[in-house]
């Protein structure tokens, strides 16, 4: 092996150890070179030609003179040891980024003219490549374009230019690679000429003073560099002024007034960019904000620092941290109170271009109005989009969430402000946005929560024209008629069914359902955007609620019934994911866009009490209409289908223990009922402890005592008329604890609803009953009448989808179409009258019932 050569990772001492081994180990073959090369303190091998040869003491390196002068020529130098030494201590100086960075650039560019020569349009374009990543680098480093640049892509272009002009020759002779690249090349230059045509342009008319101005930029920063690597910090900072801010590569940043709209610029220019500091980008927007003086800059510092706050939190499904969102309140309310004291100022989103390095006034503007580009509005969504994200993510049940709900009333409080200054300014499109977020707050809260947002306005200096008068009630009122007169349809749906909720909150019913029935909603709400079919859905369930609470035990019945037929109460109403046992499994992102649909937990409806509500209803409803049928064919005719499908389950168990559940205590309510035994149904009933959420609880359980007792009655006829001739309405009214007049109400509403075959006899006090007893033709009679009214009932629906199609509000307001909605409507409640003895139920049209009268009739003439 040649002494020359050596491993990686061999050291100076092992290489003398090997080359005293090699030079020794055949001593009696080579005695001649033993003695010349081991002279005492001198390096041996392939040690003498490293640089650290002669570095170690000057004494020896001045002994040999030609061994040095061999030593000079392998560093190239051609200098003494001693001079060797000091070259490398110059030459150890640590670069700067910014340093390297041109030096790259550089590289680059050389890199990019070699191939250039041999038309190596691949290899250009990936070097292209890396010079953008790295002018791009300088660029977010507050760095000057480097005028080396400049002429690279100036030369770049002439030579494109000039291989586009040979384009079809040059085709024939390159490979199909290097056409791709010189055809992505073509748009890569124009882009980035086009992109960098100013600094072209200056380049271009005079270079060397481009390059001055360069050179001068970068002359400051090396001297202060030489200055503090030199410095051995001996001297210690006399105070903290001394210190300045400094940016990436090293440029001191100056805050002052004149650099503030240059600084903005630079900030706007790096936002959204890969590499960009947000947070440093915020700490220059405060140092901004302290240093602005006129009413101008603080409004554009303001505007850049809450898109910046905003622009923090870049992720969909995390929330904003409360901190920053409390950051971005307090300056989103600064922003408010400048434009709303002064007029001659407007933030607008539509304006036209103007100079944003210059200083603007009222006294420079035209019409004396200094218009901004920017969006109030949009900071308001976004802080009560993140308010809502950060209540859906933090955990309900921990103080955590108390804390952060706090927050709520200071929001309101925003929003008010804008809607004040939107009124002021008259702008109506973002006004009407404010006041429907305005309305999101307070629309399903009772009134005393209300009432606390609405005293936080005492302490702001900015009122809108829309205010708390005497009840929370004339509040929603004000600002849902304001939404009614705007443009967008979404924004009078929405303010429409807030205005439905609240009557129905306040137990106000047949306002409600008359606003519900005369806005068509049903009709349209499955063409509109989720969210409004979540608050559709909503509403129609606390309409639900509104009945029961009232004592309209029917109405509650048929308003509950869709939602719980579907068996998807949760996520109908937003307040989970439901997923049934054969479905589908969702993906991430379906179960990502499901979570952000969710309601904080403070404005869920319990499903529990709202289940509560529907069972005890269908109960009342389904437990007579079961004791009045006598086939078992009109028993597969339900009109609760979860209820009835609730009560076989109940019915198949061979035990049933202690009530427990919901459930277990209304199915047993229900077996109860149906034997008679009211007084243990409105036990099991008013031991459901679900109740005491309910407002008003004790007023409800008394209603519910008395509804139970009046079917109880209902269902008693219907089980024993037929083993009756006549009954004492006395003896009903004791048996049943209750009033004479209230059995005689109940019992005449049975029969002039054609549910029971019987007549009063108001002199004796009872009731006798007629029995009729069909025949088989009789029976069949009835049966086709039924089957001719679900024909005409299910033309009529095809008939009125057909008529009304799918139109806007303007046309809602006619006579033929008030006309059908009432026949609608009347047909709709036709249908929960249960059939009698000996009579037909009227669940169609007055034509099928007639018809199956005069067929009825027909029949007994003949029998007689």
């Amino acid at each position: 092996m040649s002494r020359f050569f050596r491993q990686l990772g061999d050291s100076d001492s092992d290489t003398e150890e090997s080359d005293e081994e090699l030079l020794t180990s055949d001593d009696e073959d080579v005695p001649a070179l033993k003695q010349p090369l081991k002279p005492a303190g001198k390096p041996t091998g392939m040690a003498r030609f490293l640089r650290t040869a002669g570095s170690d003491s000057s004494s020896d390196s001045e002994s040999s003179s030609d061994e040095d002068e061999s030593d000079d020529d392998d560093e190239k130098g051609g200098k003494s040891d001693d001079e060797g030494s000091e070259d490398e201590d110059t030459k150890r100086v640590v670069k700067s980024s910014k340093d390297k960075r041109l030096d790259e650039i550089e590289a680059t560019g050389k890199t990019m003219d070699n191939a250039l020569k041999i038309n190596d349009w691949i290899a250009i374009s990936a070097e292209f490549d890396k010079l953008l990543r790295l002018v791009q680098r300088q660029s977010n480093s507050a760095e000057p374009i480097s005028p080396f640049f400049v002429k690279t892509i100036i030369t770049l272009e002439s030579s494109l230019n000039a291989a586009l002009a040979k384009e079809k020759e040059a085709k024939k002779k390159m490979n199909a690679m290097n056409a791709r690249a010189l055809n992505s090349m073509k748009q890569k230059i124009r882009k980035t000429v086009k992109e960098y045509e100013q600094e072209t342009r200056e380049y271009q008319a005079e270079p060397d003073a481009f390059e001055r101005k360069f050179a001068a930029h970068n002359q400051p920063q090396k001297k202060k560099a030489k200055t503090t690597v030199s410095d051995d910090s001996d001297d210690e900072p006399e105070a903290d002024d001394r210190f300045t801010t400094v940016g990436k590569g090293g440029k001191a940043m100056q805050f002052t007034v004149d650099t503030i709209f240059k600084t903005l610029k630079i900030i706007h220019e790096a936002r959204g960019k890969k590499n960009t500091d947000r947070s440093e980008q915020i700490r220059i927007l405060e140092k901004l904000l302290e240093v602005a003086v006129t009413s101008y800059q603080h409004i554009r510092v303001l505007l850049a620092l809450v898109s910046s706050r905003f622009d923090y939190n870049s992720s969909i499904t995390s929330y904003m941290p409360i901190e920053l969102w409390q950051d971005a309140q307090r300056e989103v309310d600064q922003l408010i109170s400048i434009v709303a004291k002064d007029s001659s100022y407007a933030v607008e989103e539509n304006t036209e271009d103007y100079d944003e390095l210059l200083e603007r006034s009222p006294d420079t503007e035209p019409s004396g109005i200094v218009r901004i580009r920017g969006s109030i509005i949009s900071f308001i969504d976004r802080l009560d989009d993140e308010f809502t994200k950060s209540l859906q993510n933090i955990d309900p049940h921990g103080t955590e969430y108390i804390d952060r709900l706090k927050d709520e009333k200071i929001l309101y409080r925003t929003i008010c402000r804008a809607q004040a200054y939107y009124e002021s300014s008259k702008q109506s499109d973002p006004l009407g946005r404010v006041v429907m977020r305005r309305l999101e707050h307070i629309y399903s809260k009772p009134d005393a929560v209300v009432n606390a947002l609405e005293s936080s306005l005492a302490t702001s200096d900015v009122l809108p024209n829309i205010a708390l008068v005497s009840t929370s009630s004339n509040l929603i009122h004000s600002l849902c008629v304001h939404l009614y007169k705007v443009d967008n349809s979404l924004l009078r749906t929405r303010a429409m069914l807030f205005h439905i909720y609240h009557h129905a909150l306040h137990n106000d019913f047949y306002t409600a359902r008359d606003m519900l029935l005369m806005s068509h909603l049903q009709e349209s709400i499955h063409s509109a955007d989720v969210a409004t079919q979540i608050l559709y859905n909503r509403t129609v369930v606390q309409l639900g609620l509104c009945a029961f609470r009232s004592g309209l035990i029917r109405e509650a019945q048929a308003t509950l019934q869709d939602i719980f037929a579907t068996q998807r109460v949760k996520e109908l109403l937003a307040q989970g994911v439901h997923q049934q046992r054969y479905q589908t499994q969702l993906t991430p992102e379906q179960e990502r866009i499901e979570r952000s649909r969710q309601l904080p937990f403070h404005m869920h409806i319990n499903t529990e009490l709202l289940e509560a509500a529907f069972l005890v209803s269908s109960m009342l409803v389904e437990i007579p209409l079961l004791a009045s049928i006598e086939s078992e064919e009109q028993k597969r005719k339900t009109i609760s289908k979860p209820f009835r499908r609730l009560l076989d389950f109940a019915d198949r168990q061979v035990f049933t223990g202690p009530p427990e559940s919901t459930r277990d205590h209304i199915m047993q309510a229900s077996k109860a009922l149906q034997e008679g035994e009211w007084e243990r149904c409105r036990d099991l009933i008013q031991s459901i402890k679900i109740w005491s959420l309910m407002p008003e609880a004790t007023s409800v359980k008394e209603m519910l005592a008395k509804r139970i007792q009046e079917q109880g009655l209902r269902t008693y006829l219907f089980t024993y008329a037929p083993y009756y001739s006549t009954l004492s309405l006395p003896l009903l009214s004791r048996t049943f604890s209750l009033p004479l007049r209230t059995v005689t109400s109940v019992i005449s509403k049975m029969i002039w609803n054609e549910e029971l075959p019987a007549s009063l006899d108001q002199s004796t006090g009872v009731v006798v009953f007629h029995r009729i007893e069909h025949s088989r033709p009789q029976q069949l009679v009835l049966l086709i009448s039924e089957k001719v009214n679900a024909m005409v009932e299910h033309n009529e629906k095809i008939l009125d989808t057909k008529l009304s199609g799918v139109s806007g509000w303007g046309d809602r307001g006619d006579a033929k179409g008030e006309k059908r909605g009432e026949q609608t409507q009347e047909r709709r409640g036709n249908r929960t009258r249960g059939s009698s003895h000996g009579g037909t139920r009227g669940r169609g049209s007055r034509f099928a019932q007639g018809l199956g009268n005069r067929m009825a009739d027909h029949s007994l003439q003949r029998a007689h």
